[in-house]
C-alpha cells in the first residue's frame, strides 16, 4: 500500500465469456473469481500495456475527482487460460496477455450516452472537459463518448486514448505544458460554461502527492517494457512529472478549451 492507501484488487480470471469487438484493444467481458463479470483489457492487444496504464491513470484520476467509474481491478490470466478457445485470434490474445492485465466492472444493462438524448449540466460537462484536457483524451466525441448511462446516472469509461504522448516520449516535457487541441471535437465542449471554477477546485483536489500516489500503482513490469527509461521508478516518475506539470499551467489548456467552446456556440 502507498502512502495515500490508493491500491486496486487483484482477481483471478475464470471465464471468458465474449468479445467486445469495438476498437482496436480487443477488450472482452470475463468472469473473475470473485463471481463478477468485468471488461477485461488485454497487455498482448495493438497498443499493450501502454493503454492500460493510461486506463489506470486516467480512471482512478477520475475517481478521485468524484466520477462515477466502475472499479478497476488487475486481472491475472494464467499461461493455460487460452489452451481451449476454439478462435485462433482469440486464442493469440490470451497467450500474449499472461499475467497481469487490467479490468472493470462490467456495468450490465447499461446504455452508451447519447448527446441528443440526455443533457448534462453546465458543471458535469465543464468538469469532464477538464479532465480530458488534462489526459490528452481525444477519445470522447460524439462518435465515440466513451460514457454510458447506468441507473440514471453518468459513467465515464475507457481512458486507454489518453496520455497519447508516451507512445514516444518525443518532447514529453514540453508537451506536457501545451494547449491541448483535440478538445474542440469534445462530446460535451458545448455545455461546459463553468471551466474557470472547475479548473479552482480540481487543482486544488489534485496534488502532487495524490499523482504520486497514482501512478505508484502501476506495476513495474509494464513499465520496463518498451520505455526509454532504465528504470521503472524513473518511468513513474515521468508520468508524475509531466501529469503534476500540466496541473500547474492548467489555464493552458482552460483556456484553449474556452476559445474553442465560443467558436461553436
Amino acid at each position: 500500500m502507498n502512502k495515500n492507501g490508493l491500491q486496486l484488487r487483484t482477481v483471478n480470471v475464470i471465464r471468458y465469456v465474449t468479445p467486445l469487438r469495438e476498437g482496436g484493444s480487443l477488450p472482452a467481458i470475463a468472469e473473475a473469481d470473485d463471481d463478477f463479470l468485468y471488461v477485461l483489457k488485454f497487455r498482448g492487444a495493438g497498443q499493450g500495456v501502454k493503454a492500460l496504464i493510461s486506463e489506470l491513470i486516467g480512471g482512478e484520476i477520475a475517481r478521485l475527482l468524484g466520477f462515477r467509474m466502475p472499479e478497476i481491478v488487475f486481472a491475472n490470466l494464467d499461461e493455460m487460460f487460452g489452451m481451449t478457445e476454439p478462435d485462433e485470434e482469440i486464442q493469440d490474445l490470451l497467450k500474449a496477455s499472461t499475467g497481469l492485465n487490467l479490468a472493470m466492472h462490467y456495468l450490465s444493462g447499461a446504455i452508451t450516452f447519447d448527446s441528443q438524448v440526455t443533457t448534462v449540466d453546465p458543471k458535469l460537462a465543464s468538469q469532464i472537459v477538464w479532465l480530458d484536457c488534462l489526459l490528452t483524451n481525444v477519445d470522447r466525441t460524439a462518435r465515440n463518448t466513451n460514457m454510458l448511462i447506468w441507473h440514471k446516472e453518468l459513467w465515464l469509461i475507457d481512458h486507454g486514448a489518453a496520455l497519447y504522448f508516451h507512445h514516444s516520449w518525443t518532447n514529453w516535457e514540453e508537451q506536457a505544458k501545451r494547449p491541448f487541441v483535440q478538445i474542440k471535437d469534445h462530446v460535451l465542449l458545448p455545455q461546459a460554461s463553468e471551466l474557470d471554477s472547475v479548473d479552482e477546485s480540481f487543482r486544488a483536489i489534485l496534488t502532487d502527492d495524490l499523482i504520486n500516489s497514482i501512478v505508484s500503482i502501476i506495476p513495474d513490469d509494464w513499465l520496463l517494457r518498451d520505455a526509454p527509461f532504465e528504470t521503472a521508478g524513473e518511468h513513474r516518475q515521468a508520468y508524475a512529472k509531466f501529469l503534476i506539470s500540466r496541473i500547474s499551467v492548467s489555464e493552458v489548456f482552460v483556456k484553449e478549451a474556452q476559445n474553442a467552446r465560443i467558436s461553436l456556440i
